[in-house]
């Protein structure tokens, strides 16, 4: 094909692909990643703490003509969502949504993006028969942000999003995987300089040099992906984060130039009933829960998971109108949440937090839970 006729194609397609309401649409040309001596001393050190996963097909991973047979180019699309305008991001979560990490307050990116790449993909395949595609939102071994970086759409900050020069780092990606032959767009230069600030302000310590997350130290990973007790010396850097941590996001300066956003119904929290805060959070069983948060990412830690990161943002607060939430939490039905309760009820303090911990103690069987409560005791003498 004459480089006249692959341009057009190429931006015939990327038409096509805008067409379904993206912010951006880059093209790579596919080949071996350029990151993979990186990913496996990521690997090598443990970064990824438990999620193991990560670590399965990693060849596969590092060359995405493994995941279509003839595939010769990738559309890499953004989507945009943050800010949201003003007014526009409590609404039922009442006033959790403050804790939870902004991707995640409205409908799970996974379904709703997915159905806009397989329409964009089906439009391409309408007038190019010929052609085989297949999507991938955050669902298959590819390296997401590479081919992000290859098709121009932006680069990689020292906190490893992408930043984009027009649109910040507030993006979800997704990807096109082609049998076409298109024109690649260049890539961009480095974005960051010298600046540190999404270093120096992680919470936790989980950025401890550029370009490099220790997943051993991320808010996200111990709040979402980890099903277990959260380390206690993690606990009080967590701060009040429900859900992920927006924070090394918020302090990149590539983020303070996006126009809010307005009229995506995507945005809005899908949660069914009444404003959903932290104490329903912590109190509602699992099926209520489920119920609830229909649609929502909010899921992903299962219901348990989200009790437990309730207590603990709840003492990390301080609120004493949390209290008897909390007491109440020290019977729940997972040892996990009742042993967050434990820890929060120590942070509280009073006659009354000791006096349940004294209780659930003579009763508790399981030995972490047991564990719990005695450091908690301890905490108030």
């Amino acid at each position: 094909m004459t480089a006249p006729a692959r341009h057009e194609r190429t931006e015939r397609v990327r038409e096509l692909a805008l067409a379904e309401g993206f912010d951006a649409v880059g093209v790579a040309r596919l080949a071996p990643a350029a990151s993979g001596a990186a990913l496996r001393r990521w690997l090598a050190r443990g970064d990824q703490a438990g999620m193991a996963w990560l670590g399965r097909r990693v060849e596969r991973r590092l060359d995405p003509r493994e995941s279509l047979p003839g595939a010769r180019s990738a559309l890499v699309v953004a989507w945009r969502y943050a800010p949201v305008a003003e007014g526009g991001e409590a609404g039922p979560l009442g006033d959790l949504w403050r804790g939870v990490a902004r991707y995640a307050r409205g409908a799970d990116y996974h379904d709703f993006l997915l159905e806009r790449l397989q329409r964009a993909g089906q439009r391409i395949a309408e007038e190019l028969p010929e052609m085989d595609f297949r999507a991938y939102v955050d669902t298959g071994p590819l390296l997401e942000r590479e081919l992000a970086v290859r098709s121009g759409l932006g680069a990689i900050g020292k906190n490893t999003n992408l930043l984009s020069p027009t649109l910040g780092s507030w993006l979800l990606l997704g990807v096109l995987l082609l049998t076409l032959d298109l024109e690649p767009d260049p890539p961009i230069g480095d974005l960051c300089g010298e600046c540190a600030r999404c270093l120096e302000a992680c919470p936790t310590g989980a950025l401890p040099e550029p370009f490099r997350l220790d997943a051993n130290r991320c808010i996200s990973y111990w709040t979402i992906e980890h099903r277990g007790p959260i380390p206690a010396e993690l606990r009080v850097g967590i701060g009040e984060w429900a859900f992920g941590c927006d924070v090394c996001q918020e302090v990149c300066p590539w983020n303070g130039r996006p126009a809010p956003l307005a009229g995506r119904e995507e945005l809005r929290p899908p949660v069914a009933g009444r404003a959903l805060d932290l104490v329903a959070l912590l109190e509602l069983p699992d099926q209520e829960l489920r119920r609830r948060l229909t649609g929502s990412p909010l899921l992903r830690p299962k219901p348990a998971g989200l009790r437990r990161n309730a207590a603990l943002v709840l003492g990390n607060a301080g609120r004493a109108e949390a209290l008897p939430a909390l007491v109440r939490a020290l019977g729940d039905p997972s040892p996990v949440v009742r042993g967050q309760a434990a820890w929060s009820l120590g942070r509280l303090g009073g006659s009354q937090a000791r006096e349940a911990l004294e209780a659930a103690g003579a009763v508790e069987e399981d030995d972490g839970v047991l564990g719990e409560i005695a450091r908690a005791l301890a905490a108030l003498d």
